[in-house]
């Protein structure tokens, strides 16, 4: 959880701030995971999202192939200057916790990897099966689980939201990775503190980082807005059908129609989402607790049904075509 929850979330993408005492067990368990320290994997990371999909800047680029992007990668020749170059990192270097970790990097993933199973092993009278398990096992499916982000989740899924980079959605690498697997939202939307956005989306980093929230450890988590998240995967659908209807007979005629549904659909959900902003930030926060004589709470109400209709509608059209 140090990699998804610190390493990436926290780190990476700022996604939310924490409390101290959580930053230090992230920086001991991203050296028990063994993949660098805070900073050189932040840095690594904000290069992948800035290029992704370029061969020679992105550094570990699923065009490259799968097998370099899930390991191959770290087999490359690194160039001096890119190595110790965090200039894209300031802002990390500012965090007295993750200069300390890369300060002390090697001597922490020392004591992590070796004294940790040392300690299991003479705690349980089996040494030999705890630096197998706890030390080679754990770390052999750690890696490859955090690889397949790299390689698996950038050619095995849906594209919901975009596809200008080879970024997918896959429920079961969520599974295997803590919720990372929502990788294409991840691309489009990488400021989110949350992947899965769905309550029922398996992502327990989103839920430990919420529950670290509601303890007072972590604040200022950051979320996309709704109804930016809902015209991207409309367009991508549009995208999609569009491409269907290539071949297709009175191309011109259905084209006309389909533009005709998304820009009513886009509409409406601009006019509901604008109200709805509006009745939130209200300065009668309570007019939901009394909607009669709301004409504010009676307008939202209107539009979400209207909303909800042109969606169905939408739904149904594209399906037909698909």
């Amino acid at each position: 959880m140090s990699i998804p929850a610190g390493y990436h979330r926290l780190w990476s993408h700022r996604t939310y701030q924490a409390h101290w005492s959580i930053r230090l067990i992230f920086a001991l368990g991203g050296a028990f995971a063994l993949q660098n320290s805070i900073l050189h994997w932040s840095s690594d990371h904000r290069i992948h999202h800035k290029h992704v999909d370029n061969n020679d800047k992105d550094p570990y680029s699923a065009k490259m192939g799968f097998w370099y992007s899930h390991i191959g990668w770290m087999c490359r020749e690194y160039q001096g200057d890119r190595y110790d170059d965090y200039r894209n990192t300031r802002d990390l270097q500012k965090d007295g916790i993750v200069m300390w970790q890369h300060k002390h990097y090697l001597l922490l993933m020392l004591l992590m990897n070796i004294g940790i199973p040392i300690a299991f092993g003479l705690w349980h009278g089996d040494l030999i099966n705890s630096l197998l398990l706890v030390g080679f096992f754990r770390l052999v499916m750690s890696h490859h689980t955090t690889f397949f982000i790299n390689s698996l989740a950038h050619v095995w899924g849906k594209q919901t939201y975009t596809d200008d980079n080879t970024a997918r959605d896959n429920g079961f690498l969520a599974f295997l990775t803590f919720g990372e697997g929502y990788h294409n939202y991840h691309h489009i939307f990488e400021n989110d503190y949350r992947n899965g956005i769905r309550w029922w989306q398996f992502d327990p980093t989103k839920w430990l980082i919420k529950t670290c929230h509601w303890l007072g450890l972590a604040d200022k988590l950051r979320t996309t807005p709704e109804d930016k998240i809902e015209k991207a995967r409309i367009a991508m659908m549009l995208k999609q059908v569009k491409a269907k209807l290539v071949s297709h007979p009175n191309t011109d005629h259905i084209l006309i129609n389909l533009q005709q549904e998304y820009e009513l659909l886009i509409d409406k959900i601009n006019a509901y989402y604008q109200i709805k902003k509006k009745l939130l930030h209200s300065k009668h926060e309570r007019l939901l607790a009394d909607v009669d004589g709301s004409e504010l709470v009676a307008q939202y109400l209107e539009l979400k049904e209207t909303l909800v209709k042109q969606r169905r509608s939408w739904m149904l059209f594209t399906e037909k075509l698909g």
